[in-house]
């Protein structure tokens, strides 16, 4: 989605818990030392028995104060959209409800919204497209938020791919001005590839209903039996969707790679990071914010909106510089979207954030 409009990035925030070392983890025994040096993984982000919602509360507090200050009032948002990867709460409950109520406290629309890993760059593609039809109020507020100390999943072995970290991300997209102006977002999805994030398991019932842990390697080992056996493996490459995603969302922000100063990426281990997005795109790891999510994990869809908070508030991206942000969900789908930043993160702006 080209954004020929002005919308802009008026606030973003971020909360995470402790970090436990991996070391650690390997001395308790809970990850293998072998895993913990392809990894390439220092830390995790631990919330413990912290509500996944209650996470996105204060992300979003952040965010809102950061956005307060080009004017926006609670009565200026429209919607709240949640993005989540794990369960958030009681079923039949409404997690964004919640945001809602501890945030803005208005009686505006809030909605939960996936799929997975890019569902909150999902959420800015439908936040752009609310607030570049609807005259009404300028601001949509995203948020995303996910604790995987569950006792059903293993967060040090549920993948090879990632490690499972807690904690939440907020952004307010706005018509009025911000610290990054939108210039495209969008995403492309490989339908067939859906099965990969299923693999044997049946569609009902749920797993979680009966105990079933969210094992993401007992998946990915169901299919390489069935390849070993002689099934076909997919046809698509993921690697392939996301340098298609890349490709078009560069074009409809009239832009290339080289003109992207940083790429903010799901927080993968180094040997996923490489071969899912580094090598399709032949960039190197400098280019995005690993020696970051090395010391963080994957925090489901708030991943992308927290390496970007990390890079303006440190002064890494400054006005003028572009922004990629970019991820991979179930599907397979990759989404993307490209920014620039229009205004530093100043001393004197942290220092009025402290007194707050």
């Amino acid at each position: 989605m080209r954004v020929a409009t002005g919308l802009h990035l008026a606030g973003i925030g971020s909360w995470l818990p402790g970090e436990t070392t991996t070391a650690d983890a390997v001395a308790h025994g809970w990850y293998e030392d072998a895993d913990r040096t392809a990894s390439g993984m220092l830390a995790v982000r631990v919330a413990g028995d912290l509500p996944a919602p209650e996470m996105a509360v204060r992300a979003a507090r952040t965010a809102l104060r950061r956005a307060g200050r080009t004017g926006l009032a609670p009565d200026d948002y429209g919607a709240l959209l949640h993005c989540a990867t794990y369960h958030q709460g009681p079923d039949g409950w409404s997690a964004p409800h919640y945001v809602l109520h501890r945030t803005l406290d208005r009686p505006i629309g809030a909605a939960q919204v996936g799929p997975g890993c890019l569902a909150m760059l999902t959420a800015l593609e439908m936040a752009a497209h609310r607030l570049t039809t609807d005259d009404g109020q300028d601001a949509v507020l995203l948020t995303a938020a996910d604790n995987f100390s569950a006792p059903l999943v293993d967060r040090w072995n549920s993948s090879k791919l990632f490690l499972l970290a807690d904690g939440g991300a907020a952004v307010v997209l706005s018509r009025r001005n911000g610290f990054a102006r939108l210039l495209s977002v969008g995403s492309v999805s490989a339908p067939s590839m859906e099965e990969l994030h299923r693999g044997g398991e049946e569609l009902f019932p749920p797993g979680v209903t009966v105990g079933r842990s969210l094992d993401f390697e007992e998946r990915s080992d169901h299919w390489r039996r069935q390849w070993a056996e002689g099934a076909a493996p997919p046809k698509v490459h993921l690697g392939d969707v996301v340098a298609e995603a890349v490709d078009r969302a560069l074009e409809e922000a009239d832009t290339d790679l080289e003109k992207v100063t940083r790429i903010c990426h799901t927080g993968y281990s180094d040997g996923a990071l490489h071969t899912i997005y580094l090598d399709p795109l032949d960039i190197e790891v400098t280019d995005g914010t690993w020696e970051f999510t090395r010391r963080i994990g994957h925090v489901g869809a708030a991943d992308p909106f927290i390496g970007l908070e990390h890079l303006w508030t440190r002064g890494e991206v400054v006005p003028g510089d572009r922004v990629l942000l970019l991820a991979a969900g179930p599907g397979m789908e990759v989404a993307c979207a490209v920014v620039e930043i229009t205004a530093p993160y100043s001393p004197r702006t942290a220092r009025q954030e402290e007194d707050l």
